[in-house]
């Protein structure tokens, strides 16, 4: 497909991994076979109503986690335990929420990582560039907020092409 890595999956036995920009649904196909091919794998929440035969057990299959997005604490909750009760777990979280064009990302993954005490790390696609990988560890604080302006601005300044360039806002 042409795209080149950055050649490693993730050094923590558990972490969070930001997926920016998410566009397309082909960003899960990208990074899927971008963090396979480096030895990792990645589990991935993907709404609930997707999990219908056979396409739920081709997503089970493949490491995603249904989640009912309408009750943000059972789901926080309910992926920390999982999280918790494995010796490995690399989550991959888009912040945005969406595929649609939004200007505030969601903060549910900071909760998450502060919560289980794990590291979180600024995955990318870059459709530019043709360029995907696990990106660097972000030190988070307690400021929830502030961290999502630090990690915006971040992202802004990778200047990174997504697939549908007009549905992706940093800040």
């Amino acid at each position: 497909m042409g795209w080149t890595t950055d050649g490693s999956p993730v050094p923590e036995n558990k972490c969070i991994i930001l997926g920016v920009p998410h566009t397309s649904m082909m960003d899960f196909v990208v990074s899927y076979l971008y963090y396979t091919s480096v030895g990792g794998h990645a589990r991935c929440m993907i709404k609930k109503e997707l999990f219908f035969p056979p396409l739920g057990w081709i997503l089970r299959a493949l490491g995603a986690i249904p989640v009912d997005r309408k009750n943000s604490t059972t789901l926080v909750r309910s992926v920390i335990k999982e999280m918790e009760s494995s010796d490995y777990f690399h989550l991959a979280i888009a912040p945005e929420g969406t595929r649609k064009p939004v200007r505030n990302w969601k903060t549910g993954f900071h909760l998450i990582a502060k919560e289980a005490g794990i590291p979180v790390y600024m995955g990318y696609f870059d459709w530019k560039t043709k360029r995907v990988g696990h990106g660097v560890r972000i030190e988070l604080t307690d400021d929830a907020r502030a961290d999502m302006k630090r990690i915006q601005q971040l992202y802004e300044e990778m200047n990174l092409g997504a697939k549908h360039p007009e549905m992706y806002l940093t800040r």
